[in-house]
C-alpha cells in the first residue's frame, strides 16, 4: 500500500500499553479526569445558558430574534464544531493529543467571551461557530487522551462518566439563569452578555491544571519518540507507587512490537476505516448519527416548547432543566459500570432501545394535551436517563476501535458526520416544527428521532465490538504494528 507516511526508526518492542493498564486507580489518574473531563462541564453550561437565554434574546429589548433565528444560531453552531472536529482531530494525530487540548480550549473559550459583545445576528453567528470550533476539537483531542491514560478494566465507566458531566455544567447553567435573567438583577439585554462573560472567565483557570497532563505515551512510541515515552510512563508508575498504591506485574505476553512513524496519510486514514474497518464505520456512523438528532432536537429547542405550549415564563425555564440535567448525569452514574461488566454490544442497544421507546410515549401524549409542563420535564428526564449513557457510549465506541495513529481524526469524523447528518438539521427542524404551533407536527418529529434510535440500536447488536476491558491495541492493532 502506498502511503504518505515515512518510516522513522527500526522497529521497536514495548510493554508501554500494558503497564498504563495494569496501573490501579490513582491520584494521577482523578487529576487527568478532572483537568480533561471539566471541559464537559463548561460545554453544558456554555451550551444550557445559550438554551435558556434563547427565550430572552427573542425579547425587543434584546437582539429580537425570531425562533426560526434561534434554530439557526444553534446549527451554526454545531457546524463550526463539525469543522473544528476534523481540523482539530487531524492536527491531533499528527502533533499530539497535548499541544491540541492547549489550543481547542483556547479557541472555544475566546468564542465565549466574543458572544458576550454580539451585537446583531450575524455576529452572535460568528462568535458562536469559533465557540463551536473549539469545542469540537476538545472532542478529539480530549477523548483521545483519556483512552490512551486510563486503564483498559476502567475505560468505558470513566468515559461516560466524564462525556456525562456535561450535565453538570447544564444544571449549573441552568440555576445561574435564576439571577442573570431576575430583571431585578440585570437588565433584560445585560444578564446573558453576563453569562457568556463569567463562563468564559471561568474556563481560564483549566488552562493552569491541564500543565500537569503529560503528552499519551502510546501516542509518542508510535510517532518514534520511545524514549520520552519510556521516561513519561516511568513518571507515571512512580506518581502511583507513591499514592500507596502496589504496582502489579507486567504481562510480557502483552508486548507490542511497532514500526514509528512521524505521520500517517489522510488517505491512509480513510482507507483503514472504511476498508479494514468499514463494519466498525457503518457502526460509529449509526450510533453518532442517532443520537446527535436526538439530543440537539430537544435540547437546543425545550425551552421554545415551554415557552410556546406551555405558556412558561422565559425567566423560568431554567428551573425546569434541572430534573433533566440530573436524568442525564444520574443516567451515567447507575448505568456506566455495566459497560465494563455486561458489555458493550448488550448495553448501547438497551439504552437505545429504551429511550426510543419513553420518546415515543412522550410525543405521543405531548400530541394529544395530555402532559403539563411539569409532566413533560419528568418524562423528558426518563428519556435521558437512558439517552445520556447512550450517546456517551456513541463517543466512547469511536474513540476505541480504530487504530490509535488515527484515533483523534476518526473521533473527529464520526462527531462531524454524525453532527452534520445529525445535528445540525434537527435545531433548525424542530424550531420550524414547533413554530407551526401544531403539536402534532412536533410529534412527528419525535418519531423520526426515536426511529433513528431504534435502528441504531439494532446495527450494534449486529456490529457491536466487544471492547470491554480489552487494551486498545488489542481492539484495534495501530497501524504501525500492523506493517510487522
Amino acid at each position: 500500500m502506498q502511503t504518505s507516511s515515512s518510516t522513522l526508526s527500526p522497529r521497536i518492542r514495548t510493554l508501554i500499553p500494558a503497564r498504563l493498564d495494569r496501573l490501579p486507580w490513582s491520584g494521577f489518574h482523578t487529576m487527568i479526569v478532572v483537568a480533561l473531563g471539566v471541559t464537559w462541564i463548561l460545554d453544558g453550561l456554555e451550551v444550557t445558558l445559550m438554551g435558556a437565554f434563547s427565550g430572552v434574546l427573542q425579547e425587543p429589548g434584546t437582539l429580537h430574534f425570531t425562533s426560526a433565528e434561534i434554530g439557526f444560531i444553534a446549527s451554526c453552531y454545531l457546524a463550526g464544531a463539525v469543522t473544528g472536529a476534523l481540523f482539530f482531530g487531524y492536527l491531533t494525530d499528527r502533533y499530539g493529543r497535548r499541544l491540541m487540548f492547549f489550543v481547542t480550549l483556547a479557541v472555544y473559550l475566546s468564542g465565549a467571551m466574543l458572544t458576550a459583545f454580539a451585537w446583531d445576528l450575524w455576529s452572535f453567528v460568528l462568535f458562536r461557530v469559533i465557540t463551536g470550533a473549539g469545542i469540537g476539537g476538545e472532542y478529539a483531542a480530549i477523548n483521545s487522551a483519556i483512552d490512551e491514560l486510563i486503564p483498559a478494566r476502567l475505560r468505558g465507566r470513566i468515559d461516560l462518566y466524564i462525556n456525562g458531566s456535561y450535565w453538570v455544567g447544564a444544571a449549573l447553567g441552568a440555576l445561574s439563569t435564576l439571577v442573570l435573567l431576575d430583571p431585578k438583577i440585570f437588565a433584560v439585554n445585560i444578564g446573558w452578555r453576563v453569562g457568556f462573560f463569567i463562563g468564559a472567565v471561568l474556563g481560564l483557570f483549566i488552562l493552569f491544571v491541564r500543565r500537569h497532563v503529560p503528552e499519551s505515551p502510546r501516542w509518542l512510541v508510535t510517532h518514534g519518540q520511545s524514549a520520552r515515552a519510556e521516561q513519561m510512563v516511568e513518571e507515571i508508575e512512580q506518581r502511583v507507587a507513591e499514592s500507596g498504591k502496589p504496582l502489579p506485574a507486567v504481562d510480557t505476553n502483552d508486548t507490542i512490537t511497532l514500526h514509528p512513524r512521524a505521520h500517517v496519510g489522510f488517505g491512509e486514514v480513510i482507507r483503514t476505516m472504511f476498508g479494514a474497518y468499514r463494519r466498525r464505520s457503518f457502526l460509529g456512523l449509526a450510533l453518532m448519527i442517532a443520537q446527535a438528532f436526538l439530543y440537539n432536537a430537544i435540547f437546543f429547542t425545550y425551552t421554545l416548547v415551554l415557552t410556546q405550549f406551555y405558556a412558561v415564563p422565559p425567566a423560568d425555564t431554567g428551573l425546569y432543566l434541572l430534573p433533566f440535567a440530573a436524568g442525564n448525569f444520574l443516567g451515567v452514574l447507575v448505568l456506566g459500570h455495566f459497560f465494563d461488566t455486561v458489555g458493550r454490544r448488550q448495553m448501547i442497544a438497551a439504552t437505545y432501545l429504551a429511550s426510543a421507546a419513553l420518546l415515543v410515549l412522550t410525543g405521543y401524549l405531548f400530541a394529544h394535551g395530555e402532559l403539563s409542563a411539569a409532566g413533560q420535564t419528568l418524562l423528558w428526564t426518563a428519556i435521558f436517563f437512558f439517552a445520556s449513557p447512550a450517546a456517551s457510549a456513541a463517543y466512547l465506541t469511536v474513540s476505541e476501535i480504530f487504530p490509535l495513529e488515527t484515533r483523534a481524526l476518526a473521533i473527529a469524523f464520526f462527531y462531524s458526520v454524525g453532527t452534520g447528518v445529525g445535528g445540525i438539521a434537527a435545531p433548525w427542524l424542530f424550531g420550524t416544527l414547533i413554530g407551526t404551533g401544531s403539536r402534532l407536527n412536533v410529534f412527528y418529529g419525535y418519531l423520526f428521532a426515536a426511529a433513528l434510535m431504534v435502528a441504531a440500536a439494532l446495527i450494534a447488536l449486529i456490529y457491536g465490538v466487544a471492547a470491554e476491558r480489552q487494551s486498545l491495541e488489542k481492539v484495534a492493532r495501530p497501524l504501525s504494528a500492523l506493517q510487522e
